[in-house]
């Protein structure tokens, strides 16, 4: 970690005054944390742009495990990608409803590959993918 650079930043009073509001909303401590969330966040956003680094991500998926074969399906095609799954949650929401999360690291367009293939399988209810960063070169 490199050492800590001060500097001075312009802004215009109103906007100012909303950013205040959103440090004390989402309860930053001083304003140098809140900018150091969002330069991060827009370097990972960043990273996600080159499908060929390696990310980190989960993928929720909710479905109806009595569709016909539809877990069975699901199950093969994490198999297929065993390499980019790290883990499994599996959770029974009601009589119909299951909940599967998926921790997965790889290659971006890769990761991005299995989740559509997961959450355009018919009978797939929701399908949502939330990538991060493994960290790796992130102060």
């Amino acid at each position: 970690m490199g050492k800590t650079i001060r500097f001075g930043v312009s802004l215009d009073s109103d906007l100012l005054e909303k950013f205040d509001a959103l440090c004390e909303e989402r309860c930053y401590q001083t304003r140098s944390e809140a900018i150091r969330d969002l330069i991060r966040n827009t370097l990972v956003q960043k990273e996600w742009e080159d499908t060929a680094s390696e990310l980190a991500g989960t993928l929720s998926l909710v479905y109806d495990h009595h569709q016909s074969d539809l877990a069975q399906k699901l199950t093969e095609i994490q198999h297929d990608h065993h390499d980019l799954i790290l883990s499994t949650l599996h959770v029974h929401l009601d009589h119909y409803n299951c909940l599967e999360v998926l921790i997965l690291r790889g290659p971006g367009q890769e990761i991005q590959k299995l989740a559509q293939r997961l959450i355009s399988t018919k009978g797939v209810k929701h399908g949502k993918l939330g990538l991060t960063t493994t960290g790796q070169g992130l102060a």
